[in-house]
């Protein structure tokens, strides 16, 4: 484990001064990001003190509102941490949104400066783009929060929700990961495929890293050669960070090298298969971590080593407790920004809306799925997760998503020789009759979210189909 945060750098977290002390100290020469080259901590000082000059040119003050819809890329970085050091809540668009979505987002946040790509001179397929930044000046309003930044939820099962966390939730959880067993060490590489718009990747590799001296490279191109081949790039060991869809670079390598460097993979999103987790495994040899968390509380839960799977150790700093089948964590306040929705945040506790046990006597937290899975049909009860992952499970099924919509309802996305016959064949073997879906779409690919996971709105799934 990491050495965790001094109390004393705990009392920064209100102050500007704290992206300095806990982000940005340390040696000159220490390469804190890999991206197209080396980038040290003398340059990304240099960059930020450059970000912080445009925005206050453009009237960013302390306490202002800034929205940033940047791929990622060091520019990004750049201004990210140039609106903290300056005292102004930061909103991240993914870039990936629509014009219609980044309106509408705009519109809910009101930016007093916006931050976009103005010309982007890397390929589709980099993992860390080349940018030219343009930074507007908008008629919008100082922020009227005191969150440090500004998130939406993934809506994987709805429209997005506004969240907000502040400077001390952020150290607190990078003082979270400080703390697990598992992480990548000072002087180790983390090589990162998620998103750091969102938190596994804003929280798990970029802050985590660039404190505890964790070298965040990203792989040129987002394809299985290119990620193997920035964990062979250096000789210190490397963990790979992504969400389960990014397994699917991997095992897109037919035959690949062996890699002393590869410390593990960690995967946080969606729960991975059984039979996933062990395809990894026998073909690169080295633990497929999990890692259960919130974009309203970060990481919750890990099990960095797959000793449990699929249960889960409740991060250090957290409780998890389970009441009436579902699953709440510690939180001191609401992380909505706007009217508080006492059936998610009340008296200490968000609700997660995940379904799951904790047992009594390890601790140990198993997540069945979100809270809603829970259908009766004809009387019986029948678990939606149960049904999602038998299918998942079955040979040639590259995605699946199990919904009621009057009937159990299955929708997937197959390789061959897989067919909807052998599919429901399978099923068929399987589960009981009351538990197998009535309705089985196959699509070409199943819609996901910006961050890769599978959407479960029902609306949505409707839409595809129809196409």
């Amino acid at each position: 484990m990491t050495k965790g945060l001094a109390s004393t750098e705990f009392e920064l977290a209100t102050s500007p001064e704290w992206v300095d002390e806990i982000l940005l100290r340390g040696p000159d020469d220490d390469v804190c990001l890999h991206a197209g080259g080396p980038v040290d901590r003398a340059a990304l000082r240099r960059l930020v003190d450059r970000g912080r000059d445009r925005l206050v040119e453009a009237g960013l003050r302390a306490g202002g509102s800034l929205a940033l819809r940047l791929p990622p890329s060091v520019t990004y970085v750049a201004y990210l941490l140039a609106g903290w050091r300056i005292g102004a809540q930061v909103s991240l668009l993914d870039h990936r949104l629509t014009a219609f979505e980044v309106d509408n987002a705009l519109r809910r946040l009101e930016p007093q400066v916006l931050v976009e790509a103005g010309r982007i001179t890397s390929s589709p397929l980099s993992a860390f783009a080349d940018v030219e930044e343009t930074v507007t000046a908008r008629a919008g309003r100082p922020a009227g929060t005191p969150h440090a930044v500004i998130q939406f939820s993934s809506g994987s099962t709805g429209p997005s929700k506004v969240i907000g966390r502040t400077a001390a939730d952020l150290i607190a959880e990078v003082e979270r990961y400080t703390r697990i067993d598992g992480v990548p060490l000072p002087g180790e590489r983390v090589v990162v495929l998620a998103s750091m718009v969102h938190v596994l990747g804003l929280v798990g590799a970029l802050l985590y890293g660039l404190h505890a001296g964790v070298q965040i490279r990203p792989p040129e191109r987002l394809t299985g050669d290119s990620v193997l081949d920035a964990v062979g790039a250096e000789p210190s060991p490397a963990t790979v960070l992504g969400v389960p869809f990014h397994i699917g670079l991997l095992a897109s390598v037919v035959d690949p090298p062996r890699l002393p460097q590869l410390k593990r993979m960690t995967t946080g999103g969606e729960a991975v298969p059984a039979a996933t987790a062990t395809a990894f495994t026998d073909k690169y040899g080295v633990p497929l971590g999990n890692m259960w968390g919130m974009t309203e509380v970060g990481v919750i839960a890990t099990d960095l080593f797959g000793e449990h799977r699929p249960a889960l150790a409740p991060a250090p700093g957290l409780a998890v407790v389970e009441r009436d089948g579902e699953l709440l964590v510690s939180r001191p306040e609401s992380p909505y920004v706007g009217l508080s929705d006492p059936s998610r945040w009340a008296d200490g506790w968000l609700h997660t809306r995940d379904a799951g046990v904790v047992d009594p006597g390890t601790g140990l937290v198993t997540v069945k799925g979100r809270l809603d899975s829970q259908v009766s049909v004809g009387g019986l009860k029948v678990d939606l997760t149960e049904v999602e992952a038998t299918l998942a499970e079955l040979p040639g099924v590259v995605a699946a998503v199990v919904l009621h919509d009057d009937v159990i309802t299955a929708f997937a996305q197959l390789d061959a020789p897989a067919t909807a016959a052998s599919v429901q064949a399978g099923l068929a073997e399987r589960l009981a009759a009351y538990k197998r879906p009535r309705r089985l779409h196959v699509l070409d690919a199943l819609p996901r979210t910006t961050t890769g996971k599978l959407v479960r709105d029902l609306a949505v799934l409707r839409r595809a189909v129809a196409r």
